[in-house]
């Protein structure tokens, strides 16, 4: 199906997909580059057992399950972490039923019908399409998360800004039919205080970084609406709190591409979810579907009252 045709309302709730720190209280890390993961659980407990750094590694996990809605009266469920993995009561790893989830590398149904998950996502790779310069950046981390019912949605949909002149992903986080947000981030927009989530955006084949998926960026869903937007511009890497290779300042971008590929934190113990599609062309003032496309994007954009994410639209 052509780009145009796909590019609104393109409701996935998790796709398998053929920088900043990490949100506090999202989904847990436990490991850095791992290898032959496991998972046992029992009622209350996943023990994860891999090897990484050249050892076995055992981590038991309990205490958190699912995710509270945004707010300021209780703080958002997470796991309680024991590396040494002592304690584990004995448990099972029955076939996982659960929703298919990218980056999955090894997954349990629990006694009580509840899911545990392990996803094994690059997280710190730098944007702006950069290649990986330092080994923390190539680092790929080992996260576990608990849930029972649905998992979070990302809302995603494509169009044009500055009348036409630039591309943009848009769409929203939501769980439970609630939008995800947090409450505070720092002066570089890396969430804080439990509630905030990142995510992540790579494309494919972008001309300005080369064949490959690269990192172009990350961000946080916006406050309440849990809508993000995020325009294909030009950037200086030596501002925005960015990281680039030592003596390469020149602008990057735009890192437009082939395909794209959303990777959202899930909130709380949620899993990480996430949704991939073709970029879209450029705009076409003579095409009408290309003006339809926009009317019904910038419709979607305030059905959500956000209104950062309609900066940008008029002059089409």
């Amino acid at each position: 199906m052509h780009p145009r045709a796909t590019a609104i309302n393109a409701v996935v709730a998790v796709i398998v997909t053929a920088g900043l720190a990490a949100p506090a209280n999202a989904s847990q890390l436990i490991g850095r580059n791992a290898s032959g993961i496991r998972i046992q659980v029992n009622q209350e407990q996943a023990l994860v057992s891999f090897r990484s750094a050249g050892s076995s590694k055992r981590v038991l996990v309990w205490g958190a399950v699912n995710a509270r809605p945004p707010q300021t009266s209780e703080p958002q469920v997470k796991f309680k972490v024991d590396y040494s993995g002592v304690g584990f009561k004995g448990g099972t790893c029955k076939p996982y039923t659960g929703p298919q989830l990218p980056w999955l590398v090894a997954a349990c149904d629990g006694p009580d019908g509840s899911f545990w998950a392990a996803q094994a996502f690059p997280q710190p790779l730098p944007d702006l399409g950069y290649a990986p310069w330092s080994k923390a950046q190539r680092d790929v981390w080992l996260e576990i998360s608990h849930w029972t019912g649905p998992v979070p949605q990302l809302t995603v949909g494509q169009d044009w800004v500055y009348g036409g002149r630039f591309r943009e992903i848009y769409g929203q986080l939501s769980y439970l039919g609630v939008p995800v947000y947090g409450f505070h981030t720092t002066r570089y927009g890396v969430p804080t205080g439990g509630y905030g989530t990142l995510i992540y955006l790579d494309v494919l084949n972008a001309p300005a970084y080369g064949p490959g998926w690269h990192r172009e960026n990350s961000f946080v869903p916006h406050k309440p609406s849990g809508a993000f937007c995020y325009g294909f511009y030009t950037f200086d890497p030596t501002k925005g709190g960015y990281r680039h290779p030592p003596g390469q300042t020149a602008r990057r971008g735009p890192g437009v591409g082939e395909m794209y590929r959303l990777t959202a934190h899930g909130p709380g113990a949620a899993p990480n979810i996430g949704w991939t599609g073709p970029a879209l062309p450029a705009y076409d003032k003579n095409n009408p579907d290309d003006a339809r496309l926009q009317a019904n994007a910038l419709d979607q954009i305030k059905s959500w009252g956000d209104a950062s994410c309609t900066a940008g639209h008029a002059g089409f």
